[in-house]
């Protein structure tokens, strides 16, 4: 049997209906740390925000352990290095819609278009910092079990999410470092090749600021989800962050994970008519 809780059902409506009856009922019986409030928390500080992308260059050496992207781009240097200095010099490395970063797209409707295409790999990610402070799995990891007996996996945007995906041309990851999910990219590229891999990953604003231009370099186009709460909005908060030390929650607002929801809809529902 499928691991993922919407295989049960004939239909989006009926699995979701099931599943936020079953989160109401782990929330009685056992509620997790939630932000009741967002937090009013300012965007990238200026002085952050200045020379920002060189900011980010200097991280992405430093961090490449093993030189792994590197050696990547190394591979074919003309086409990475072309790719990365056209969007250095752009003005911003993306287009945005509300909370969405649509990286190599215009709108979204363009990138709902690439879903439907028969050569697309489509890359889920959520960042560690949007996992509960009870995750059984820990924060600072990779792993997700999204356990439908654990109620904490049962109140979990993230754990919804995950058992929402089809098993074909769907790659789930959770995202602990910006490296980790850069290197996962490329793996995914290596893995599928004559494939086009997409992405739809949620992350601080910090992050979609600063790493547009690494994958407008690796030539993949998706959609970078901005998370509220208690973000990232200086470079000292995002470095501890990278190291794991993120005590506060981060989180979707409502009306962004209903958005996030209806793409995950819309590629479910291509990839079992296909």
């Amino acid at each position: 049997m499928s691991k993922n809780y919407w295989d049960r059902f004939s239909n989006w409506e009926e699995a979701e209906k099931s599943w936020d009856q079953e989160a109401a009922l782990a929330e009685t019986s056992k509620p997790i740390q939630k932000l009741k409030v967002l937090p009013n928390i300012p965007g990238i500080e200026a002085k952050t925000k200045k020379y920002l992308k060189w900011k980010s260059l200097k991280w992405m050496v430093k961090k490449d352990e093993g030189f792994r992207i590197l050696r990547r781009v190394l591979r074919n240097p003309f086409s990475y290095g072309y790719r990365y200095i056209k969007s250095l010099f752009s003005r911003q490395s993306f287009e945005r819609d509300g909370d969405f970063y649509l990286y190599g797209l215009k709108n979204v409707d363009e990138f709902v278009r690439l879903m439907g295409r028969d050569d697309v790999v489509l890359v889920v990610g959520f960042s560690y910092c949007e996992k509960p402070h009870e995750c059984p799995s820990g924060r600072f990891t990779p792993e997700c079990v999204r356990d439908l007996e654990n109620p904490v996996c049962r109140q979990c945007f993230i754990g919804k999410s995950l058992h929402t995906l089809p098993q074909k041309k769907t790659i789930p990851l959770i995202i602990p470092t910006i490296h980790y999910i850069g290197n996962q990219i490329f793996d995914a590229m290596d893995a599928h090749p004559g494939k086009q891999v997409i992405f739809l990953i949620t992350a601080c604003e910090m992050t979609l600021e600063m790493f547009g231009d690494y994958g407008n370099m690796a030539g993949v186009q998706g959609v970078g989800v901005r998370l509220d709460g208690r973000i990232c909005n200086t470079m000292r908060a995002f470095e501890l962050s990278e190291d794991g030390i993120k005590p506060g929650l981060t989180v979707l607002t409502k009306p962004t994970e209903k958005r996030v929801l209806e793409l995950l809809a819309t590629w479910r529902s291509l990839q079992t008519q296909s």
